[in-house]
């Protein structure tokens, strides 16, 4: 689909800059270039050949966050967001894409034991100091202007995946008749690792039997850079291996990649027979957070009516969760919404009432929860003085509420809140809403 093709949708902005309010960037920046108005403005100059492609376009078009919130805000919900993937896609077209793209999009993301190498690799490097050194010498700018300030993002990396511990197979549980494919995010594959850990153990105690799945990436990555081909490749893979999986439900720990798998109609709007299947997985996608849900307090079929008990005794929880609560009192919790959980899926307070029905926990509210973090997937790398902006003021609403947790369903969000708050020298811990949840014992087949 061309920029051209969506013209409609773009002339519907009215200029009356609502968006402003809304717009993390903006709110950044304070510069038009950055905000849902100005870059419609861009794609109607496009559109009326005022304006030529050229690299000039790459800010414009990717320093937006693709969070949503500007529709949520604007009168005629104009779908910026889409319009602006759209546009990249065009761009890459008239520009061309970058090495390091394609050395993700195409080489790594579709093959997964290809991915844990590549993630062992950068453990090794990342966990031995060689990356600050590489840092030092320069090198890390091969693979982008901002990766050289990106580089303490990240702690600490594990040496293993969680698909490298727990293999892809069926596994025993001790719940119902229910049938679990669990779709394993590569954030949760190779870095939130022991957020993926507490999900499968959830599972196991939910559903009779837990499919861990052989999936490849979602798709949302080159998808948000407009790289529609590799996306069609992704999707089409994990496609065949939902067909072939004899399960109920499928339920991932990432906000985001249920989202995009929720919406894999997007990719195949022109494909009849992909569309069929398609609305029969559709049903069967599960974000972790509504799962739990419903698994706790009812209301998604029979198969899902018993309540977990254990979210209401004092063992709830990680071993790593429980360092934090204390014994005798409560630990104040808080929670940040994902912008795939409460704008991309209607996901809000589902995660609250998970939260406030734990032991030993205080739930307490934070301002502009679902404000973005900056996170956004590989912002923070990609675009890291402008994520930081928009993290500072996460941050700055974290402190307000003295939490001991911050609880969220991201990795990317995990990663980028972590970043800030060791930033800003405060003690909170950041945990998988999976790990509040989980049980106390030891995980395994």
């Amino acid at each position: 689909m061309t920029v051209s093709s969506n013209y409609d949708a773009i002339a519907q902005c009215n200029k009356c800059g609502f968006c402003h309010v809304a717009c993390p960037i903006f709110r950044a920046t304070g510069h038009e270039s950055g905000v849902a108005r100005g870059r419609l403005a861009l794609l109607r100059g496009i559109i009326e050949e005022r304006v030529e492609w050229n690299e000039e376009m790459e800010d414009p078009l990717f320093t937006c966050l693709g969070c949503g919130a500007c529709t949520t805000n604007c009168f005629g919900s104009v779908p910026t967001a889409d319009l602006v993937l759209n546009a990249r896609a065009e761009y890459f077209e008239k520009v061309g894409k970058k090495p390091a793209h394609r050395l993700l999009f195409e080489h790594l993301l579709p093959y997964p034991k290809r991915l844990h190498l590549a993630a062992r690799a950068a453990a090794l490097g990342k966990n031995s100091g060689a990356s600050k050194l590489a840092n030092a010498l320069g090198l890390l700018r091969i693979f982008g202007r901002d990766l050289p300030k990106a580089e303490g993002i990240v702690d600490k990396l594990p040496m293993v995946s969680f698909r490298g511990t727990i293999k892809p197979e069926t596994y025993e549980g001790q719940g119902s008749d229910l049938k679990i494919g669990y779709f394993v995010g590569c954030g949760v594959d190779v870095i939130q690792v022991e957020a993926g850990k507490a999900t499968f153990e959830s599972l196991k105690k939910i559903g009779k039997l837990v499919t861990v799945l052989n999936n490849c990436c979602c798709g949302l990555p080159p998808w948000s850079y407009g790289d529609i081909d590799n996306t069609v490749v992704l999707a089409e893979k994990n496609l065949k291996i939902f067909a072939e999986a004899d399960v109920d439900v499928i339920v991932t720990d990432c906000s985001s990649c249920a989202s995009f798998l929720k919406e894999y109609k997007k990719v195949f709007s022109d494909d009849p027979q992909k569309l069929e299947l398609i609305e029969q997985t559709r049903s069967k996608i599960r974000d972790v957070v509504e799962f739990l849900y419903a698994s706790q307090f009812g209301g998604d079929g029979d198969k899902q009516q018993e309540v977990m008990d254990s979210y209401h005794d004092s063992h709830a929880g990680t071993e790593a969760v429980q360092q934090v609560v204390p014994k005798d009192g409560k630990a104040v919790v808080t929670y940040h919404d994902p912008c795939h959980a409460v704008r991309g899926q209607g996901i809000k307070s589902e995660s609250r009432e998970i939260l406030k029905s734990l032991a030993n926990v205080e739930f307490r509210e934070m301002a502009e929860a679902d404000w973005c973090c900056g996170g956004a997937g590989s912002y923070a790398l990609t675009h890291y003085d402008l994520s930081q902006k928009v993290l500072d003021r996460k941050i700055g609403n974290l402190k307000k509420t003295e939490a001991d947790i911050l609880v969220t369903s991201c990795p990317a969000c995990m990663i980028q809140l972590a970043w800030g708050i060791r930033k800003h020298g405060l003690k909170t811990r950041v945990f998988h809403i999976s790990e509040m949840t989980a049980y106390k014992e030891k995980v395994g087949a």
